[in-house]
C-alpha cells in the first residue's frame, strides 16, 4: 500500500497551516511518519487520496455512530441544502432537535446548541459559576474537556500525545480555580473538596474517560461523587461530548443511573456536523441570558444543517435502540478477539471496552487512571498502529485515543481486523 499523494500533501499543507494539519492530533506526530489524507468514506470504510481503503475504528473521532454517509443523515442535508445552509435566525428544526434530546436524555429541562463541545463545556463552567456564586471547579488528570484555558491542566489525550507539559499562553491565572484530582480515587477527591468546599462551584467528569484510552468508572465511583456534590454542595457536571448518545440513548446517566446536575453533549449529537450543547434543569439554565445574565451567544449556533444531520441521526438511534446492543457485541468480540491473540502472543496488553468505545494498551497493568495509562508501550503501539494501517484499518493515532466502533462494522471486518493482528510481532 503506497500513500504517495497523502505525503505530498502533507508537505503542502505545512506551508500554509501549522504542522500541516487543523487539530493537532491528526499529524502523526506520536506514532510517526506522515497522516493520511482521506477523500470519501462510506458505512465503515474510508478512503484515501491515494485510493487506499481502511476499515474506520475513529469515525471522525466519535459522531459517525451509525457509519459514514448514512442515508437517512446525507438525505436530510441534503433537503437543507435546498432552503439555505445559514440563517443566524431561530428555526423549528432547532426546536424539534431540544425536544428530542430532552425526550432521550434523562434529568434534563433546557438545552442550548453550540457549535463545539468545547464551547459547551467552557459555557457549562461559567454556568455553574454563575449559579453558585462560587470560582473553583475539580476536574480529572486525563480527562478532556476541551482547549479553553482553564481546562489545559493535566488534560488528556491530546497533550499526552505530543508531550506537552505545561501550556504557553495559559497564565496561572487562567488555571488559578482549576484543581486537578486523579480519576477513580474518591478518597483524593474528597479531601480536595473538604479543602476548597468554600469556594467550589463544580466537579466536571467524563463520566468514562475517553482520552486516556476508554477508562470507565470503577464500581459506585460515580454514585459516590453524586453523593459528594450534594454533601458539598457544588454542581456535577457530566462531559458526555463522547459518551452521550454513544453508550445509550440517555448517555452515561442512563447506564449509570447518576443524575447529572449539567451534562456537555457534541460528537454523534451532530451526526457528523459541527455541534455541541449543554443541559440542564430548569432552575440552572434560565440563568444563562436572555435569561439570566451568564452570557453565551454564538454566530452559528444552531446551524441548520448542523440540526438536520443531528435530528436525523439521533432520530434514528431513539427508533432503533437495539444498534446500543449489536455495537456493544461487535466491540466486545473486537477486544475480546485481540485480547486473547495478543496474550497467546506474550505482548503485554490490557484491552478496556465498554460499549462501542475500547482501547488498546500494551502493558499488563490494569488501566483505571492516566498515570496507568502512561505507563503502557506508547513505542510499541505506533509500531501496531503502522502495521494495521498498511494493511487497511486505521486506528487512532495515538495510544491515548479511544477507537469508536459504527454500526456499520461487521462480521467480515472483525475478523480482517484479529487476522492482521494475527500477524503482529512485538
Amino acid at each position: 500500500m503506497h500513500t504517495i499523494r497523502s505525503k505530498n500533501n502533507f508537505e503542502l499543507a505545512q506551508q500554509y497551516i501549522p504542522g500541516g494539519v487543523n487539530s493537532p492530533v491528526r499529524a502523526f506526530k506520536s506514532v510517526g511518519g506522515h497522516p493520511v489524507f482521506m477523500k470519501k468514506a462510506k458505512g465503515a470504510y474510508l478512503y484515501d487520496v491515494d485510493d487506499n481503503a481502511y476499515i474506520d475504528c475513529v469515525n471522525s473521532w466519535g459522531p459517525m455512530i451509525l457509519g459514514h454517509n448514512h442515508p437517512e443523515v446525507i438525505r436530510a442535508i441534503e433537503l437543507q441544502l435546498k432552503e439555505a445552509i445559514s440563517f443566524g435566525a431561530p428555526t423549528e428544526v432547532e426546536t424539534a432537535l431540544a425536544k428530542l434530546v430532552l425526550e432521550m436524555v434523562p434529568n434534563m429541562d433546557l438545552v442550548r446548541f453550540v457549535s463545539s463541545g468545547t464551547e459547551a463545556c467552557m459555557t457549562a463552567i461559567r454556568l455553574a459559576r454563575g449559579y453558585t456564586g462560587k470560582n473553583k471547579f475539580i476536574k480529572f488528570e486525563g480527562c478532556y474537556h476541551g482547549h479553553a484555558d482553564m481546562f489545559l491542566n493535566k488534560a488528556g489525550s491530546g497533550l499526552a500525545t505530543l508531550g506537552i507539559q505545561k501550556v504557553p499562553g495559559v497564565t496561572n491565572a487562567n488555571i488559578h480555580d482549576t484543581i486537578v484530582a486523579p480519576f477513580n480515587d474518591l478518597d483524593v477527591l474528597e479531601q480536595l473538596m473538604k479543602e476548597c468546599s468554600d469556594d467550589l462551584a463544580a466537579i466536571i467528569i467524563e463520566p468514562v474517560a475517553g482520552n486516556m484510552g476508554c477508562i470507565p468508572p470503577q464500581e459506585g465511583y460515580l454514585e459516590a461523587i453524586r453523593i459528594l456534590c450534594d454533601k458539598y454542595n457544588c454542581l456535577l457536571i457530566f462531559d458526555e461530548v463522547m459518551t452521550g448518545f454513544r453508550l445509550a440513548k440517555g448517555g452515561a446517566q442512563e447506564m449509570y443511573n447518576v443524575v447529572a446536575d449539567i451534562v456537555t453533549y457534541g460528537k454523534v449529537i451532530g451526526g457528523g456536523m459541527p455541534v455541541g450543547a449543554f443541559a440542564a434543569r430548569k432552575e440552572i439554565m434560565q440563568e444563562i441570558a436572555p435569561l439570566g445574565q451568564v452570557y453565551q451567544a454564538g454566530t452559528l449556533s444552531g446551524n441548520p444543517l448542523s440540526m438536520r444531520a443531528g435530528l436525523a441521526t439521533l432520530s434514528h438511534l431513539n427508533k432503533h435502540d437495539e444498534v446500543y446492543i449489536e455495537l456493544d457485541n461487535v466491540a466486545k468480540e473486537l477486544s475480546n478477539g485481540l485480547r486473547e491473540i495478543f496474550t497467546k502472543k506474550n505482548i503485554p496488553n490490557t484491552v478496556n471496552q465498554l460499549g462501542s468505545m475500547m482501547s488498546v494498551h500494551f502493558t499488563n497493568e490494569k488501566i483505571v487512571n492516566y498515570q496507568n495509562a502512561s505507563n503502557s508501550d506508547i513505542n510499541l503501539f505506533s509500531k501496531y498502529f503502522h502495521f494495521m494501517l498498511k494493511y487497511g484499518v486505521y486506528l487512532p493515532p495515538s495510544a491515548f485515543e479511544t477507537w469508536f466502533i459504527c454500526k456499520d462494522i461487521k462480521a467480515n471486518e472483525i475478523d480482517k481486523i484479529l487476522e492482521i493482528s494475527k500477524k503482529f510481532e512485538m
